[in-house]
């Protein structure tokens, strides 16, 4: 708890490219302050650091850095631009008083939601028992290799077939694998971090960190369903995988989160 300030003017700097353009703040400026927190938390520790908190650590960098490259590819692929400058014109232009707001909110999330190594590594330090890292860790492999692999599939789909929908891969089980996939690191990250809550506050805050990302997740998956019904509306290849893959959960019939804000399913 003693270096949330650190963590936070951290998170700070690195979400300043939001500035450049705004999908930074929750793209590039995400993974820099995710990876920036792993690195600072391992040095800050460096002299207790050993065993399963090294693991957990390495995959809160891994995170990182992954997101950060893909984002970097996907930046640079001519299509993707094109929608962008598109959906661009269409949300049109934020203000300065706006993106400050939006600069301070995602600075103090991206610190909630690495919280809980601080958390692990200083409990290690201070010899508290950490039990609950290895199941933790495992929800973090697994959430990273699943949110990976999906967003590896679905760039090499697209590029191949720019105007179809991903149905390939993980996208036969679930239409939405690298959501789940973020969810699950975080899951497994909060979990990772249980043995190390000494009260109230400090759990209560990595549960807030937790809840606004499972949100942001459920509301990114309601969005895409949106954008994606209006886009393969005509395409009765799409209506059909919309009706017969689960959204989000595989081998649960739910599909579609679309009732959740009102809209229609």
């Amino acid at each position: 708890m003693k270096y949330l300030a650190l963590a936070f003017g951290i998170c700070l700097v690195c979400s300043t490219m939001g500035f450049i353009r705004i999908v930074y703040f929750v793209g590039l400026g995400y993974a820099a302050s995710i990876a920036a927190q792993a690195v600072c938390a391992a040095a800050l520790y460096s002299a207790t650091l050993a065993g399963w908190p090294i693991i957990q650590v390495s995959l809160l960098l891994a995170y990182g850095i992954r997101l950060g490259s893909y984002l970097t590819l996907r930046n640079l692929d001519r299509g993707y631009q094109a929608r962008e400058v598109s959906q661009g014109t269409k949300r049109g232009q934020t203000g300065a008083v706006a993106k400050v707001g939006i600069w301070i909110g995602v600075a103090a999330l991206y610190v909630l939601l690495a919280l809980p190594t601080f958390l692990t590594l200083s409990a290690q330090a201070g010899g508290v028992p950490l039990g609950s890292l290895p199941t933790g860790i495992t929800l973090m492999a697994l959430g990273l290799g699943l949110e990976s692999v999906a967003d590896w599939q679905k760039f090499r789909f697209k590029a191949a077939h720019p105007t179809r929908f991903c149905n390939t891969g993980l996208y036969r089980i679930v239409r939405c694998p690298n959501y789940l996939g973020e969810m699950l690191f975080w899951i497994g990250l909060w979990f990772s971090a249980t043995s190390a809550y000494q009260g109230w506050l400090e759990r209560g805050l990595c549960t807030l960190g937790l809840a606004c990302i499972l949100g942001i997740m459920i509301g990114a998956t309601r969005r895409l369903e949106r954008e994606q019904a209006d886009h393969y509306a005509a395409d009765l290849g799409y209506a059909t995988y919309r009706k017969t893959v689960p959204v989000l959960l595989p081998f649960l019939p739910l599909y579609s989160l679309r009732a959740l804000g009102g809209g229609r399913p």
